[in-house]
């Protein structure tokens, strides 16, 4: 697969669609050509410790960062017409489907690929585990960052052009 978008989430809470950051990788042609990453006020509003202590963001980080909808605005057209990639898929596509659904937004029935079900396959019992930090240095990417978004979505990349 030489172009898709891979996307990464991050959440407030134990919902779905209480999204607080996306990092969004383009690729076209198996090259980078666009990064973005934005907070966003999450839907609901409001953090659980166990989400804070995994990728460090707070109420105060996001109490004025843009509206999901507003965010999406400016992703759509980057990703257009594009499959969309991510670790452990089944996660993030269930918050792109919630945070759509929070606020009533159409969703286009995005295709989405999944680097750990590659990750699986490729390696197998080769590697001690499937996490993303795993699977991104067994192809030969250093994942500093874990749980950035933009970070997790560029390691997420990196797996896609040596797997999928």
């Amino acid at each position: 697969m030489k172009d898709f978008a891979a996307i990464d989430f991050e959440t407030a809470n134990e919902c779905p669609a209480s999204v607080c950051s996306v990092g969004v990788v383009v690729v076209r042609g198996g090259e980078v050509t666009d990064r973005f990453y934005s907070l966003i006020r999450p839907e609901p509003d409001y953090y659980r410790w166990f989400c804070c202590k995994v990728h460090g963001l707070s109420c105060d980080d996001t109490k004025d960062a843009p509206v999901f909808p507003y965010v999406w605005s400016r992703i759509e057209p980057l990703i257009e017409d594009l499959p969309l990639v991510a670790h452990n898929a089944r996660f993030d596509e269930n918050c792109l489907r919630e945070v759509h659904r929070v606020y009533r937004m159409d969703y286009p029935e995005y295709r989405f690929y999944d680097t750990l079900q590659a990750s699986r396959k490729a390696f197998g019992r080769t590697l001690p585990n499937h996490q993303l930090q795993t699977a991104a240095q067994a192809c030969g990417y250093d994942l500093t960052r874990h749980h950035h978004a933009l970070a997790d979505a560029e390691a997420c990349a990196m797996i896609a052009l040596k797997l999928l």
